[in-house]
């Protein structure tokens, strides 16, 4: 097998690799959803019209769960034992909630006993003295309890956020493949790092199911898969900022796109006075398809930001811009192009809306009609 020591030919292998076992096990998945009854009902807050199986997103999960173990095989890359527990935790409680609703309590705290163990290394330093506190995370050093505690409830927004986004044909798989594929790219600027080839792998496992879930959804993720993937995502952003090459806000910008939308949602609710915990439909892509847009056309909309406003402001500042440790006007120009990004995808949201909400009045559609804007 010496066709194996280019680390060309190995990363093509890993990648057909975790793209074949999501495939086969995605397969697999709905088969067990039809015969055990795990169906999304058409209802009220849903997207869809008929009966779907959920729970699809368990290949996604093997295959990621399969890769991190199997990878050292062929390469001198370490197990990440602690993100290998994080992954089955959150996984476990999302395969348990999709057959079988939990309270959302339950879901919070098993999501932050897995945020805990990823972080474990930085969080020890809020019990433990600096000297006491052993060695930092290796991917994103802290200096204080306080950026321990901050970036917890930044991952804890991430695998809720994404869920909350979970709710038609292909948005979630083609946003979480843009975004982990972004940072894989970024990350082949970092010499001799396995970052770039494991985000890569999670691309493909993603890319693996977007066939069962669009244009048509023959299968729902379900919160088995969303929670991971806001999970993956949260992690490619912190390897990301570890990366002396890469702008530091470059994952904060690659993942704007649901990230604006989940926080204006949930700005609006709590200013308007709403329960905002409480189940909706919300979200920008919901008022999108209410307002009587397809699932493909609003996916169209998401990735066209992506494509037109991400990509090339990604190449600008890690391209035109050579970043390094001591190049701080380029890093805070990433800072300062990351807020750019964040204003302007919220004046988008708002305009949005209200574009949603006319549309919809001036069809008569009474469920609306005193929407708040």
């Amino acid at each position: 097998m010496n066709w194996l020591s280019n680390p060309d030919v190995r990363s093509v292998v890993w990648l057909a690799l975790s793209f074949a076992l999501s495939l086969v096990c995605t397969a697999l998945a709905i088969r067990y959803a039809r015969r055990n009854n795990v169906v999304d009902q058409p209802g009220q807050r849903r997207s869809h019209s008929v009966p779907t199986p959920r729970g699809g997103g368990i290949g996604i999960v093997i295959a990621v769960l399969a890769g991190l173990v199997a990878q050292p095989l062929l390469d001198a890359t370490p197990i990440l034992v602690r993100l290998l527990a994080a992954i089955a935790l959150i996984a476990l409680i999302g395969w348990i909630d999709d057959h079988r609703p939990l309270p959302a309590w339950s879901r919070l705290l098993v999501q932050a006993i897995a945020v805990a163990i990823w972080l474990m290394p930085l969080l020890r330093a809020i019990v433990l003295p600096p000297s006491q506190a052993g060695a930092p995370l290796d991917t994103a050093p802290a200096e204080t309890a306080g950026f321990a505690l901050l970036l917890a409830l930044l991952v804890l927004w991430s695998i809720n956020l994404h869920n909350f986004m979970d709710g038609i044909d292909g948005l979630l798989a083609t946003q979480a493949i843009f975004v982990l594929s972004a940072m894989a790219w970024l990350g082949t600027r970092e010499a001799h790092s396995a970052h770039p080839l494991q985000l890569g792998m999670w691309a493909a496992a993603i890319a693996a199911f977007l066939p069962f879930n669009f244009p048509r959804a023959r299968v729902f993720m379900g919160d088995v898969g969303s929670g991971v993937i806001g999970l993956l995502i949260a992690v490619a952003v912190v390897w990301q900022t570890s990366m002396p090459e890469v702008a530091a806000a470059s994952g904060f910008i690659a993942a704007s796109a649901f990230v604006i939308d989940a926080t204006c949602t949930l700005l609006s609710r709590m200013l308007g006075g709403r329960r905002w915990y409480r189940a909706h439909r919300e979200h920008l892509y919901q008022w999108l398809t209410r307002s009587g847009m397809s699932h493909a056309r609003v996916v169209a909309i998401y990735m066209g930001w992506n494509l037109l406003v991400v990509t090339p402001l990604l190449w600008w500042i890690n391209g035109v811009h050579e970043i390094s440790e001591d190049d701080v006007l380029s890093m805070a120009s990433g800072t300062t192009w990351a807020i750019g990004v964040y204003a302007l995808g919220a004046v988008l949201w708002i305009c949005g809306k209200r574009w949603c909400l006319r549309r919809m009045r001036g069809t008569a559609n009474t469920d609306i009609a005193h929407a708040p804007a």
